[in-house]
């Protein structure tokens, strides 16, 4: 048998599972009113699929993910002087942003 953490056999799980963290950790990042940039993200773990990992044929794709990141961070940095919550435009106001000013900047 095994040992649980706790050193008693057949304890059951700990209270904690990493999977649960990873589960909550994946759904924020892939919430569209949390992460603008996820469209970007995805397109470079594209990529990299493609190119089986090599890294320096995607460096376009991550620059992309950068400038998103960037530009996002940007906003938030200046809505939170501004008073405006949330700090993080939703995912509809992010797209009236984009609309307004023509598309993506980056």
């Amino acid at each position: 048998m095994f040992d649980s953490p706790r050193g008693s056999v057949g304890a059951g799980p700990p209270s904690f599972s990493s999977e649960n963290q990873m589960d909550k950790n994946t759904r924020r990042l892939r919430n569209l009113d949390t992460n603008p940039c996820t469209e970007e993200s995805d397109a470079s773990q594209k990529c990299l699929d493609h190119y089986n990992y090599d890294k320096s044929m995607c460096s376009n794709y991550f620059q992309r993910y950068k400038n998103c990141r960037k530009y996002w961070h940007n906003i938030m940095v200046q809505r939170r002087r501004d008073g405006v919550k949330p700090d993080m435009p939703t995912a509809a106001e992010r797209l009236e942003m984009l609309n307004g000013i023509g598309g993506k900047p980056y």
